[in-house]
């Protein structure tokens, strides 16, 4: 594989991947602290932050939610069939229910894969009942997940680059 110039494949350098697992370490850390723990200058950091956000691979800072802790016991994916020509409508809709976290177009059996959370079974049914609310869905499949065995996770990426890095 060729790099240019200590790049990533992925347009990171080594310095970044070391930022973001910071970053992911210390979510809380400010620039000082975390120029003082990668042993860079202050303003490398902030440099390299911008940068990061700009391009659009750092995309928050917003905090981690627990959403047991909130309430939302039910965890559940549902899978929407759509009418041709409605995909906007129906993703609009989709936007304004805030028990819909997720919602990506998929190939294959449905047009919709959507991650949902409802306090209770009975609370899900009126979640999928407000899904259902708009015209253009024409067939859904709710999956309730019963237990998460791997969470939702971008730092294995991050290392596997810096480990490739080091290995050319």
């Amino acid at each position: 594989m060729l790099y240019d110039r200590g790049m990533l494949p992925t347009g990171i350098d080594v310095l970044d991947a070391r930022l973001i697992t910071a970053m992911a370490a210390a979510p809380r850390a400010g620039v000082m602290e975390l120029a003082r723990r990668l042993g860079v200058a202050r303003g490398t950091v902030q440099a390299r932050l911008d940068k990061l956000r700009e391009r659009g691979i750092v995309t928050g800072f917003g905090p981690d939610l627990d959403l047991r802790a909130l309430g939302y016991d039910v965890l559940a994916f549902v899978t929407l069939e759509i009418a041709q020509g409605r995909l906007a409508d129906v993703t609009a809709h989709l936007a304004g229910i805030p028990e819909v976290l997720e919602a990506h177009a998929t190939t294959g059996v449905g047009d919709l894969h959507c991650r949902v959370v409802a306090r209770t079974n009975e609370h899900l049914q009126q979640v999928i009942n407000a899904i259902l609310a708009v015209n253009g869905i024409m067939r859904t499949t709710t999956q309730i997940a019963l237990t998460e065995q791997l969470g939702h996770r971008v730092l294995p990426l991050v290392a596997q680059l810096t480990e490739s890095e080091r290995g050319r």
